[in-house]
């Protein structure tokens, strides 16, 4: 099994889940001595998982990342190398990007790997990756490394990943859950025909918004103020991504757990197929220093994201330090699936302490890892945005000084999971 899954696997029951765990200020080498009322460990250290009342479980958080951690991320050998110029360097960059582009794809969906050497680059504008197979790679993430530099006085994403579109449904395969309840957990649902599904299938796992539901949880008699306002159900209809691992007559399998019960009195559930054309893949960056000029410790107008990811699944971001930017060192945005970020650093971001900023490693997708990272002087350090879809982790990360919270930031985020995020102050 590959050490990325396996010890994502083997620390599930010291997660538990992120809505109950307080933050763990030590690492622990062994197993707890402790054993939980929800999961535990038998003497061949099998997890068991109970349910509650309903059937419902502790969701498997282990398939995230890329390639669900089946696959370590690879190395691919160097087909071009860029060296700094004085002045702009985007032009440079973006142009070998370009080129790099147009390579036939290989077995492995690999297009080719640019490598900026040693030096100082500086970037007045986004450097965009929009084509599948393409790897960004320095010379090491020290300031005398490969140092890269937003010098433009606008607020800008310095490296882009990012697709077209988005996901479009299959015509004629919508097919309803049939089982009144289908709890958290759950690998597998009853549908009222799989006559068209097959093993292999990409499926969106559907969980409508209604009324019902939103009163139930009263989010329709939220206390009025500024910039507030009573949820509506069509904005909170959820849509999963998942593949099909078996079909059992009209009983489907699922690779993901369901990670948001579905009850047929709030809507049930549906399941179709779906295409994402415009998604690209195999993408990565790591290995650079990446910095914003800025004018004022509040300021707005510069850098604002070192890496975003929108649009692509099957991406990586690893060994990058980042340094005042205004936003965040890594922004996996709603379309962002199966992205691995690692030994990343955030360090003192350059913007107002206050709302919609600082969000040092920011998720919006799904099915997204975040492990061995590092942030300073953020506010909302490793967070999801309102009405992500889980199953997303957070694994052994660190906080240094900062300004809020850490953790789901607002309306509704189902199934993050986080170990080993202590906060620190110095």
């Amino acid at each position: 099994m590959d050490k990325h899954k396996m010890s994502i696997r083997n620390t599930i029951l010291i997660l538990i889940c992120i809505f109950t765990m307080p933050m763990i200020h030590s690492q622990t080498k062994s197993l707890p001595n402790w054993q939980s009322s929800h999961v535990y460990i038998d003497e061949i250290g099998t997890l068991t998982y109970t349910p509650d009342k309903q059937g419902n479980t502790i969701p498997d958080f282990s398939r995230v990342g890329y390639h669900h951690g089946a696959k370590s991320i690879p190395c691919y050998p160097v087909v071009k190398v860029i060296t700094p110029l004085k002045g702009d360097n985007w032009k440079n960059i973006q142009m070998a990007i370009d080129e790099i582009s147009k390579n036939k794809p290989g077995i492995n969906g690999h297009r080719g790997t640019i490598l900026l050497s040693r030096g100082e680059y500086k970037i007045s504008k986004t450097i965009v990756i929009s084509t599948s197979g393409i790897v960004l790679k320095g010379e090491g993430d020290n300031v005398n490394e490969t140092r890269i530099i937003a010098t433009g006085r606008h607020k800008y994403p310095l490296i882009e990943i990012k697709g077209e579109g988005k996901y479009q449904e299959v015509i004629n395969s919508r097919v309803k859950i049939t089982d009144e309840f289908v709890p958290v957990g759950s690998h597998s649902f009853r549908v009222t025909s799989a006559d068209q599904f097959k093993v292999g299938d990409r499926i969106i796992l559907f969980r409508p918004g209604t009324t019902q539901w939103i009163e139930a949880i009263r989010m329709n008699q939220i206390v009025e103020r500024p910039g507030t306002r009573q949820w509506k159900a069509d904005e909170y209809n959820l849509a999963f991504e998942r593949e099909i691992t078996g079909i059992e007559g009209n009983c489907i399998s699922i690779d993901n757990p369901v990670v948001m019960q579905m009850e047929k009195q709030y809507g049930g559930g549906e399941i179709y197929k779906y295409r994402f054309d415009g998604r690209i893949h195999e993408v990565g960056v790591s290995d650079m220093y990446l910095e914003s000029e800025y004018q004022s410790d509040d300021d707005t107008e510069h850098g604002w994201i070192a890496v975003q990811l929108d649009n692509a699944e099957n991406c990586w971001v690893k060994n990058i330090t980042t340094v005042n930017f205004g936003y965040s060192a890594v922004s996996c945005e709603r379309f962002a699936k199966n992205i691995t970020v690692s030994d990343a650093r955030c360090f003192d971001p350059k913007s107002p302490i206050t709302g919609g900023m600082r969000y040092s490693f920011n998720n919006n997708g799904q099915q997204n890892l975040f492990m061995n990272c590092l942030s300073r002087n953020g506010r909302h350090d490793y967070v999801t945005g309102a009405r992500v879809c889980g199953p997303n982790v957070f694994y052994n990360c660190v906080s240094v000084n900062a300004f809020s919270d850490i953790g789901p930031h607002h309306r509704w985020a189902t199934s993050t999971l986080s170990y080993k995020v202590p906060v620190a102050h110095l």
